[in-house]
């Protein structure tokens, strides 16, 4: 697959979790970050293990630049430190508004 065709996917893909975002369900997502994040970040006060190089996301949250579309690039292009998650779209979405909750 070309790397354009791979950037247009992946840009409609982001189009079609923003569409989503006013549906997005913050609890849900705090439920996604448990159980798939929780290993590498801090997800949540009171968790005590993580991985020092892996940020918690309430300073993820906290960060200007952060929003719903950084977020999805992030978890369909994952960088190498961040294994590849196979989450639904909603499932995203989710995650995001409970890292935005986290403001």
């Amino acid at each position: 697959m070309s790397e354009a065709l791979k950037s247009s996917f992946v840009a409609f893909l982001v189009f079609a979790i923003l569409a989503q975002s006013a549906v997005a369900d913050p609890q849900h997502g705090k439920d996604i970050a448990k159980r798939w994040c929780s290993s590498c970040h801090v997800v949540e006060s009171g968790q005590t293990n993580a991985i020092d190089h892996a940020p918690p996301f309430s300073q993820i949250a906290r960060t200007p630049e952060f929003d719903q579309k950084q977020l999805a690039f992030l978890l369909l292009r994952p960088h190498p430190n961040m294994p590849s998650l196979s989450l639904q779209r909603s499932e995203i979405s989710d995650l995001a508004e409970y890292i935005r909750s986290l403001k």
